[in-house]
């Protein structure tokens, strides 16, 4: 007898995830805000039945143009989770109230995306108005960047409000830097109520994407003040870096893509960089100096599937650092403008 085969729903992910920590060895986290209620995957299912659609067709239709975007759209929740929460507030504009996190040093002419989300948002406006939030959106899209790219799919629980305010400063403080130490990056994350291993899982967001010059020129020319190249880098990846990014200004917005072996495609190919001495950025080649992180390392770069698992996992994480639900913020009907 032919057995007829099972596709798990989203909902039924999302009710995996949601009692995961009833099980052993799973995560100990769950959908949920102490202070103001659940998040659910289905909490748009009737309010805004055609959503994750809009959604989808949003981010495939921005990535056929630009297959860059899939990178710019997850580092866009990155950088809003990071800072005092996902809850859209890198999307606001600059107001007489506040100086937003747009212009922060570690987003200006640097993060993207923002006109993504406002077309989706304005398709989602149409079909269901002031129903959904633009930090959901934007966790959406996320997730749907990373799927294009051939990365994992993962459970999306929704029902975020969008916040009040934004903080140029905030952001300056909070977001990592690639001239950071590890352990000043994982203080960060472990602030955020993350570990050293979502620090190294969610760094492998960096097998898609590209950094501009001036992120990691001094590895090339001056490695904290010698005069000389950073001496582990590969010397063939060295030389390609250095006829991309010259030692002038002219070149500091240059770009150079953060993994040279698969730039557009979300795999493990950035661990073996590193393991290879071929890794892009300072904080990324530190990651070897640590002995557990690269363990981690090691490990993912020999199996693709653990990478995804536990990517999946750490973005999930991510995707609840600090979320306002119930009546603790808005639904914007523009994203970049407080209501």
């Amino acid at each position: 007898m032919r057995h007829k085969t099972f596709y798990p729903t989203t909902a039924f992910f999302c009710l995996i995830f949601y009692f995961a920590p009833l099980a052993k060895g799973l995560p100990d986290y769950v959908y949920y805000d102490k202070f103001n209620g659940p998040l659910r995957c289905n909490f748009y299912d009737k309010s805004c039945p055609n959503l994750l659609m809009l959604v989808k067709w949003g981010v495939w239709a921005a990535f056929k143009n630009d297959t860059r975007i899939a990178a710019s759209l997850l580092r866009l929740h990155f950088h809003d989770c990071f800072v005092n929460g996902c809850d859209g507030s890198v999307l606001l504009d600059d107001t007489q109230e506040f100086k937003g996190e747009k212009n922060a040093l570690p987003n200006r002419n640097s993060v993207r995306g923002f006109e993504v989300i406002d077309s989706i948002k304005a398709d989602v406006e149409k079909s269901c108005p002031e129903i959904v939030s633009c930090v959901d959106i934007l966790t959406l899209a996320a997730r749907e960047a990373v799927s294009l790219s051939g990365g994992p799919y993962w459970p999306v629980a929704l029902g975020r409000q969008d916040g009040l305010t934004a903080s140029e400063k905030a952001a300056n403080e909070q977001l990592p830097s690639p001239f950071e130490p590890l352990g000043n990056i994982t203080a960060k994350f472990v602030a955020k109520g993350l570990d050293l291993k979502d620090a190294v899982v969610l760094s492998g967001a960096h097998t898609i994407g590209f950094a501009q010059c001036f992120t990691f020129k001094r590895r090339l020319f001056n490695f904290k003040g010698s005069g000389k190249p950073d001496p582990t880098l590969d010397s063939s990846f060295l030389s390609n870096l250095q006829s991309t990014c010259s030692d002038a200004d002219a070149s500091n917005r240059k770009l150079a893509p953060l993994d040279s072996q698969s730039i557009y495609r979300f795999d493990n190919m950035y661990y073996k960089n590193l393991l290879n001495n071929t890794g892009l950025l300072e904080s990324d080649q530190a990651l070897i100096g640590d002995p557990k992180a690269a363990a981690m390392v090691k490990d993912y770069s020999m199996d693709p599937f653990l990478f995804s698992k536990d990517f999946a996992a750490s973005m999930v994480k991510l995707g609840n650092i600090g979320v306002l639900t119930g009546q603790s913020g808005e639904i914007r009907k523009k994203c970049g403008f407080i209501n």
